[in-house]
């Protein structure tokens, strides 16, 4: 060395005046141990066969990998995590990667209910999470949104698991007004977080399942390793611009679908009755889920509206409470309409959803109208009402941002 000699048989080390100058056991050992230049760290892809040339056609022959090494890169990825290989044939929903495994695996639970219009997720469990904080472990949540659509309007969120790497939850979410429609083209994105309280949560690993994946009734089980999320180059200086491409696109898309096309604005669940002993029909307003937000917090202060037209006296306009500050509202309150049977067939259910505003006018949400002169299922709603009298009918329509010409101008809001 040119600074000084290292002793083989001591633990110190002198310079160029004489001076003894010790060192620790660790570093004398290190010196010893491991003399030479650092060689780089084989890949684990070098253990694997691959096709090429070989030694002879200046290649390298990555088939002759170490005897010790050969055992571990030749077993299935599955066998590495103790997983059941799945059958010939059989959808994988448990896999591995090089990549992913760093940031752990997430079992959970798919259930769509086609008749009650629900998607049921159970979060139940982790492994080997991805460490996020400085004692080496995690403070992990699962967050869930619907995509497309609004983050706020669909996003629901376990509890947080304290201090693990492998966090058991057992919690059921739960989605509201899913149609056959919701299933065929959205996709349900997973994300698993680690909440700080001094700063800002942390993104360990996400998994997208599309729902089409899903057969009605049928609950489908997942084990699957957890994914990065590709982060934007500067998402402050491009959130503008990307929200500028999607109204673009959302734009081009409608005008290639032609001009009657609606922007959906949400759902709601209405209850249909017509009381033969009270003569007349019974609305109940049940709950509404995924509004479209229309204050700046990214929510709205949502009510409903019902009138029943034509309304000459304009007597039939009904009110629901406003409750604050949320995209997925229950209101639970029911309206009479005292009517024969028969007056109803010419009549129209007009309901609409607004926004509460203090100090300015309140903002419209959207609406549906339900009668002879609606299409789809709002007109079909209607017509078994009138069909099944003293039947408690309970539907989900979607919310437009227009009303049908047939239910007429909007209200006042």
């Amino acid at each position: 060395m040119a600074s000084g000699t290292v002793q083989s048989q001591g633990c110190c080390m002198r310079g160029r005046r004489g001076d003894r100058m010790t060192i620790n056991i660790q570093e004398h050992m290190a010196i010893n141990v491991c003399p030479g230049p650092i060689r780089p760290i084989r890949q684990i892809s070098d253990y694997f066969p691959r096709p090429g040339p070989g030694p002879e056609g200046g290649g390298r022959d990555f088939r002759a990998a170490p005897a010790r090494l050969a055992p571990l890169a030749l077993a299935p990825p599955a066998a590495l995590l103790g997983a059941t290989t799945p059958e010939d044939g059989a959808e994988v929903d448990s896999y591995d990667s090089d990549d992913t495994t760093a940031l752990g695996m997430l079992e959970f639970d798919l259930l769509y209910d086609q008749a009650s219009c629900t998607l049921h997720c159970s979060i139940l469990r982790a492994k080997g999470l991805k460490p996020m904080d400085f004692n080496g472990l995690a403070d992990p949540y699962v967050k869930l949104h619907l995509l497309p659509g609004a983050c706020k309007a669909n996003k629901l969120k376990t509890k947080t698991q304290r201090n693990t790497l492998n966090p058991v939850w057992n919690e059921d979410l739960t989605y509201s007004g899913i149609t056959d429609d919701d299933i065929t083209h959205k996709v349900l994105r997973i994300s698993v977080c680690d909440e700080d309280k001094l700063s800002h949560n942390e993104f360990i690993g996400e998994i997208r399942v599309p729902l089409r994946r899903l057969k009605p009734s049928q609950k489908k089980h997942f084990n699957i390793c957890l994914e990065r999320q590709v982060p934007l180059a500067s998402p402050s200086s491009m959130s503008a611009a990307l929200r500028g491409i999607s109204c673009y696109l959302k734009e081009l898309e409608q005008a290639e679908q032609g001009p009657g096309l609606l922007e959906e604005r949400g759902r709601i669940l209405l209850s249909l009755s017509y009381s033969s002993r009270r003569r007349g029909l019974l609305v109940g307003i049940v709950r509404c889920a995924h509004l479209a937000a229309m204050d700046v917090n990214g929510y709205s202060d949502p009510y409903v509206k019902t009138y029943l037209r034509p309304d000459v006296d304009k007597k039939s306009k009904h009110k629901t409470c406003v409750k604050k500050k949320t995209l997925n509202p229950e209101f639970n309150e029911d309206f009479f309409y005292e009517m024969e049977l028969s007056a109803l067939a010419t009549k129209t259910l007009e309901v609409t959803v607004w926004d509460y505003d203090i100090g300015k006018s309140n903002d419209f949400i959207g609406g549906v109208s339900l009668g002879p002169g609606a299409r789809g299922e709002a007109r079909k709603h209607w017509s078994d009402c009138l069909q099944q009298p003293d039947a408690a009918l309970e539907r989900w329509h979607t919310l437009t941002s227009e009303l049908p010409p047939a239910a007429g101008a909007l209200p006042s809001a």
